[in-house]
């Protein structure tokens, strides 16, 4: 899409550390039983998978923030945690990889984000989940709203991470774009059904396909349904640019006023399509914040998510690895 000069895309990425990103959204942990199947089971024709090691990772809006660590940015995780032990596993997560964890709040009735994923022989089996979409208390909406704001004059972009489980509802979404605007912040947005139409105003929507057919009621199957879509968010929103991720397919980019362009996917290799929407977001968001513009950060997004499509299970983009990928194409 975008060709850079070496002298450009080695001070994008040098002014990647210079950047403090809040990343406020559905915290997750993500649980990995990893084993191998040699028979099905007597009971139901299932596979039985033998567990071998369990590990654990950061999901949901922790691993957008995990992404931004590892792009060289700063970030502050803002978000809810549960009083129970798999609290105090993400907690600790975070604290082993450096983060700020004054934003991880307790919310003593509800339970920490948990998805198990069961993997044998590099294969995703079954995954379960284990949380609660209710909306969050005032008092915890307060609580979270208060330290957002006490935070963010020191940053330089707030992405704001949604997975529908309650925190981030329409008249927490209002205060938090009308602060970050008052004080002149990029707000970038990873949306789900629910709020689809919340985020008025910010800098970058960025919805998958499936997300946007349901919300609008068509498949995007052809060039004119991806156009109409593109402009007809765009319009609803008034944001500033517009990118609409397509799996394995790549990603198309809308800006107001200009043609919209696809971007083809750079994957060699889908192993597994799992955290790319989340690579994508704190990438656009770190390298915009960094000074480029919306169709140089969509390369190196794209890039990204090529990357960590290639793993199995959900990993964050490693810098090296991406600068070097986009090296590659000078």
């Amino acid at each position: 899409m975008i060709r850079f000069s070496e002298k450009r895309l080695n001070n994008l990425f040098a002014g990647f550390s210079n950047q403090r990103i809040i990343v406020i959204g559905d915290l997750m942990l993500d649980r990995y039983l990893w084993g191998t199947v040699s028979r099905i089971s007597p009971e139901a024709p299932v596979p039985v998978v033998e567990i071998e090691s369990e590990s654990f990772r950061f999901g949901g809006a922790a691993n957008v923030a995990y992404n931004v660590l590892t792009l060289g940015a700063e970030v502050i995780p803002i978000g809810i945690v549960g009083d129970d032990g798999s609290g105090a596993v993400l907690r600790r997560l975070f604290q082993e990889k450096g983060f700020p964890v004054e934003g991880l709040i307790v919310d003593k009735e509800r339970p920490t984000i948990v998805k198990t994923r069961v993997i044998a022989h590099s294969q995703h089996v079954v995954r379960t989940d284990r949380e609660v979409r209710d909306a969050i208390s005032s008092r915890i909406q307060r609580v979270i709203l208060d330290f957002f704001e006490d935070h963010l004059d020191g940053v330089s972009g707030i992405i704001l991470e949604d997975y529908n489980n309650g925190l981030l509802g329409p008249r927490f979404l209002k205060s938090v774009i009308q602060l970050a605007k008052e004080r002149g912040k990029m707000v970038f947005v990873d949306p789900k059904f629910d709020n689809f139409f919340e985020y008025r105003g910010v800098t970058l929507f960025k919805p998958n396909r499936k997300e946007v057919a349901d919300k609008l009621g068509f498949r995007l199957n052809s060039n004119e349904d991806m156009e109409k879509a593109g402009q007809k968010i765009l319009t609803k929103l008034n944001c500033e640019a517009l990118l609409i991720t397509l799996g394995e397919e790549g990603m198309s980019l809308f800006q107001p006023g200009k043609p919209w362009v696809k971007i083809p996917t750079r994957a060699v290799k889908v192993h597994d399509v799992s955290g790319a929407g989340d690579t994508v977001i704190a990438t656009m968001a770190v390298a915009m914040t960094a000074g480029a513009n919306v169709r140089e950060a969509a390369t190196i997004a794209n890039h990204a998510a090529g990357l960590v499509c290639g793993e199995v299970g959900i990993v964050p983009v490693d810098r090296e690895r991406l600068f070097q990928s986009l090296k590659q194409d000078l």
